[in-house]
């Protein structure tokens, strides 16, 4: 009798771990399916601001006079919309990086990655319009590199937290250290 009690207890402690580790299983599915939504919708959210903000640049400001009667260009002198394309490919690729630092915890543990973030962003939406459309050669040229440094700052920032976000910023290293190159050459001329 006593061994029957003991068989019994035994198989309903057997049948009580296989419902909880069914349940386990179920809930940890839905978690991870609630997860990624949220990971999308931080990720959408992440790419379209930024992205936003420099479509709303390129778009309230046209093409400027300026870059247009620019007539000694040098050969590597980009026309206007690979400049605009390749500044939505840059805000598009931070985005991006600053969505992987986000996702490892980065910007709550390093305090001078999430300011960093949002000067670069700043600096490469003043840029267009100081450069392109005000004239002012001078000042857009220290914001180019400003910006550069920026995007320097944050690529040694991002590099603590996620190799791939740091992937996605040199590119955008490239691509600013060739806009001061360009706001330097029209200095001189």
């Amino acid at each position: 009798m006593a061994s029957e009690i003991l068989q019994i207890k035994r198989q309903v402690k057997y049948d009580m771990y296989q419902t909880s580790e069914a349940t386990r299983v179920r809930v940890t599915s839905e978690d991870k399916k609630a997860q990624t939504m949220k990971a999308l919708r931080s990720l959408t959210i992440a790419i379209a601001i930024p992205l936003s903000l420099t479509l709303f640049i390129i778009f309230k400001f046209g093409s400027p006079k300026r870059h247009r009667t620019i007539m000694a260009k040098p050969i590597w002198f980009p026309p206007l919309w690979l400049i605009n394309l390749a500044s939505i490919g840059s805000s598009f690729s931070m985005s991006l990086a600053a969505w992987f630092v986000w996702v490892n915890r980065g910007f709550h543990m390093n305090s001078d990655a999430l300011p960093l973030y949002i000067s670069q962003i700043s600096l490469s939406i003043v840029w267009h319009p100081l450069q392109l459309i005000n004239d002012s050669v001078w000042f857009g040229f220290l914001v180019c590199l400003l910006h550069f440094g920026t995007i320097f700052a944050c690529y040694l920032s991002f590099r603590k937290f996620n190799h791939f976000a740091t992937d996605l910023v040199k590119p955008c290293l490239v691509w600013s250290a060739f806009l001061t190159i360009i706001t330097c050459k029209l200095l001189i001329i």
